[in-house]
């Protein structure tokens, strides 16, 4: 059995990173989608609130496991399994600081691969960062988020 992890922050999940996991599983038998906790960052959302808005994102989709974790994306590839991580490219930025980052967790584990996926052009150019611009001055943010996320009921929560 083939299985990736998608890592990332995905503060929070947008049309883009649904995307790149679409592709993904049209070359994995199961996609683990793993929230990161970075203790430099403090996120807009909550890691658990993260994996909530993914799993909302992904009801109905097969082979697909939601999770966080703490530590080395390695580690928990270990821990999990899997041989592939996923990364997905936006633009070629993207690309030359996700290929300094496979290269060190090729070093680390060589039987790791990590696969790059670009999303499709139509979803270039979202990005967390602008979704939470979005979200922070009362915008509508709909047209960047997965359909199910009730993105309202989250910002709510945010606020209690």
């Amino acid at each position: 059995m083939k299985i990736a992890i998608f890592p990332g922050s995905f503060d929070p999940f947008t049309l883009g990173h649904l995307d790149v996991l679409r592709s993904a599983l049209n070359l994995f038998d199961k996609v683990i989608v793993a929230v990161g906790y970075n203790s430099s960052k403090s996120g807009f959302f909550n890691p658990d609130v993260r994996v909530r808005i993914i799993e909302d994102s992904v009801k109905g989709m097969k082979n697909v496991e939601v999770c966080s974790y703490r530590g080395l994306t390695i580690d928990l590839c270990r821990q999990k399994g899997a041989g592939f991580i996923i990364r997905g490219l936006r633009t070629t930025t993207d690309f030359e600081l996700e290929s300094v980052i496979s290269q060190a967790n090729r070093n680390m584990e060589p039987g790791i691969l990590t696969v790059f996926i670009p999303s499709g052009h139509e979803y270039s150019f979202i990005s967390s960062t602008v979704v939470r611009d979005v979200l922070i001055n009362g915008g509508n943010a709909a047209n960047f988020l997965p359909q199910g996320v009730d993105i309202d009921k989250y910002l709510k929560e945010k606020e209690c």
